[in-house]
């Protein structure tokens, strides 16, 4: 068996529009000045106050937690508008290639709260795709290796049969804790050269690339 876990936001769904328009809404909330997006996406993967204590590192915990319900509002309400970000182009296809084998588990490993990861993929008709779903609640922040080891321990699964799909360097550095192999994309929030730095076994340009990689991993158990 092997489990293929994916990250969500820059992975599957495009969402730094909602991203950096929520947090620069929480900035302006808090009375704080608005950030520029390179800024913003690149603390995206971290579960949320994490971020916010990145992005404003001389501000108070009082100030933190302000940009925090500012963001978290920001959201609902893009939600309650019916906004969804969309998925990447071949995503989908690569989800259909993935689940038609029959020794592969789907997983999420994600620094959205359960409530937000849900609504994407309900709204994407994957709710049901997924055997495990990690997310920022009852969990440390990426890279930390918990979200990995829990979704190992729903799979009954050893870290050599595992693979993490993410865009960033916490994903990256999240799969080497866990002792997970870790496959980067490029068309995410941090560059290439920073996710082989981060520790990824490979960086695909495009999702019919890593569609191909994730059917060719053969998992090999580590020996000492």
């Amino acid at each position: 068996m092997r489990l293929v876990v994916f990250d969500v936001d820059g992975t599957l769904v495009n969402s730094q529009h909602e991203i950096t328009e929520a947090m620069n809404l929480g900035l302006r909330d808090a009375g704080l000045p608005e950030m520029a997006s390179a800024a913003i996406l690149s603390i995206v993967g971290l579960s949320l106050p994490i971020a916010v204590a990145h992005l404003l590192p001389e501000a108070s915990p009082v100030l933190h937690e302000r940009v925090v319900t500012g963001y978290r509002d920001a959201f609902i309400a893009s939600r309650a508008r019916g906004v969804v970000p969309p998925l990447y182009p071949g995503a989908l296809d690569c989800l259909d290639a993935l689940s038609a084998q029959e020794d592969v588990l789907l997983g999420i490993a994600t620094g959205k709260p359960m409530r937000g990861l849900m609504a994407v993929l309900e709204a994407h008709g994957l709710a049901r795709r997924f055997f495990t779903r990690q997310t920022a609640d009852g969990h440390p922040s990426k890279p930390h290796p918990a979200m990995l080891e829990s979704a190992l321990f729903d799979a009954g699964l050893e870290a050599w049969q595992a693979v993490m799909v993410g865009d960033t360097t916490f994903d990256m550095e999240m799969a080497r804790a866990a002792g997970v192999t870790g496959f980067g994309v490029d068309w995410g929030y941090h560059p290439s050269a920073e996710l082989h730095g981060a520790g990824a076994a490979l960086v695909a340009p495009d999702y019919p690339t890593l569609t191909q990689a994730l059917l060719d991993w053969v998992p090999k158990e580590k020996t000492t």
